[in-house]
């Protein structure tokens, strides 16, 4: 069967492995970042933004494909919410969860109330069968585009998976939702022959994922260090130390070892989601460690002669003036070597969805009329406080970077199309509810 994969705008890893079980089975499967019309039988789209439920591109190839007697169905971190994605989408079927199992199933045989794992319009009512159970860790190569070497997500060309779940609970976040909080890890030798198999096709940097990466192997939330040491040996091996980045780690999931570890065979960056410097804000956030923690982590790395980033959420329900100066100011304490900055967005299913929803907008900081010094902007709360920690944040790099006219011009039409993203996503779970 004839199957076109499409993840829009960036072919992510998780498409690659959807991909790659279906090509194993026999199909005759390709994969683009492009949005466009297949002739395919089968179209899959691998959605991993809310964004993609309000594209008329995505809108309007799924509604010629079936004017065209297609099947189209849709996976991805958007499946949390399947009602959001029937309602604006009108696929098929959507795969909820994990897809290795269930996508090859539904492909064959189409939806069926006893397939579980997926969603789908019957009679006008929406019929759901459960998340899939959890996906095999091993699995065949991922289908890999002939173009990979073209992409680029924060610096690589892909994210490569070692490992699933996260012991964290943040409650912005969909990871330990999505995939559970036990770490599921690969073994290094299959993660090794990937590495291969992406080199090959002509990868030129690869990042490893999976929440925070030294919990690869790891077991009852007791770090594997040896397992993660030999695992960025390995990959080092195969690419290189300046093309492998390990960033994303917990500021408590950090050893001298580890640190070691990414400053000997990686690029030498390390990311925290430090979030906030305000401890009622990360209790709000459920973050799990405090702003002591982020300091120690952040005099660590520098200490084992790593660069640190770090990203910042502001506009979260409930920041007050006080909690964001708070931020500022830790920003100014630790002057970290790049910053990201976003406003608060409500990923479905969600904790931080739900309170948003239980949120009064008159509240909501991205509802919120800006009238401080940005005033003239016409920005919200969120957006103003956005904009500024950008701003702030160059101001506080290691090595000063001055905002010019581009600069500004540049975070502005950031923060605004943040705001605009967020309250889009906003007014389609209040249609949708929980």
């Amino acid at each position: 069967m004839r199957i076109k994969v499409i993840s829009p705008d960036i072919v992510t890893y998780g498409a690659m492995v959807i991909g790659g079980v279906l090509r194993e089975q026999g199909h005759d499967v390709s994969i683009s970042h492009f949005i466009e019309n297949t002739t395919a039988e089968i179209l899959l789209l691998s959605l991993y933004s809310t964004q993609h439920l309000f594209d008329d591109r995505i809108k309007k190839v799924i509604e010629s494909h079936k004017k065209r007697g297609g099947r189209c169905y849709v996976g991805g971190p958007v499946s949390s919410h399947p009602a959001m994605v029937l309602g604006e989408l009108s696929p098929d079927a959507v795969v909820i969860g994990e897809g290795e199992v269930t996508t090859p199933r539904l492909v064959r045989d189409g939806p069926s109330p006893e397939m579980q794992g997926i969603a789908y319009m019957e009679e006008g009512r929406m019929v759901t069968t459960g998340p899939s159970s959890p996906a095999p860790m091993e699995r065949p190569l991922p289908l890999i585009p002939s173009d990979i070497g073209k992409q680029n997500i924060r610096g690589a060309n892909v994210y490569i998976e070692t490992h699933r779940g996260c012991i964290g609970g943040c409650g912005f976040c969909q990871v330990p939702r999505y995939f559970g909080q036990e770490i599921r890890s690969r073994s290094i030798e299959a993660i090794l022959i990937e590495v291969q198999a992406f080199r090959d096709a002509g990868a030129n940097r690869v990042s490893i994922s999976g929440g925070t990466g030294s919990l690869y192997a790891s077991e009852q939330g007791k770090m594997n260090v040896p397992a993660f040491v030999d695992l960025l040996s390995g990959i080092a091996g195969i690419m290189g130390r300046k093309n492998l980045s390990s960033p994303d780690i917990r500021v408590d999931c950090i050893t001298d070892e580890v640190l070691d570890a990414i400053r000997d065979y990686t690029i030498g960056w390390v990311f925290f989601g430090i979030e906030s410097g305000s401890e009622a804000i990360l209790r709000k956030m459920r973050k799990g460690a405090d702003v002591d923690q982020v300091r120690d982590a952040v005099r660590r790395c520098r200490d084992h002669g790593l660069k640190v980033a770090g990203s910042f959420i502001v506009g979260y329900p409930g920041e007050s003036q006080d909690d964001y100066q708070k931020t500022k100011d830790l920003i100014e304490e630790l002057s970290l070597d790049d910053v990201f900055v976003s406003a608060a967005e409500p990923i479905p299913k969600t904790p931080l969805a739900d309170l948003v929803l239980s949120t009064p907008q008159h509240e909501n900081p991205v509802y919120m009329p800006h009238t401080g010094e940005y005033k003239a902007l016409g920005l919200s709360v969120a957006e103003a406080r956005a904009f500024d920690l950008m701003l702030h944040a160059d101001l506080n790099k290691p090595v000063l970077s001055m905002a010019d006219d581009r600069t500004f011009d540049l975070y502005l039409a950031e923060v605004r199309k943040q705001g605009s993203d967020i309250r889009r996503a906003t007014e389609c779970l209040l249609r949708y509810g929980k």
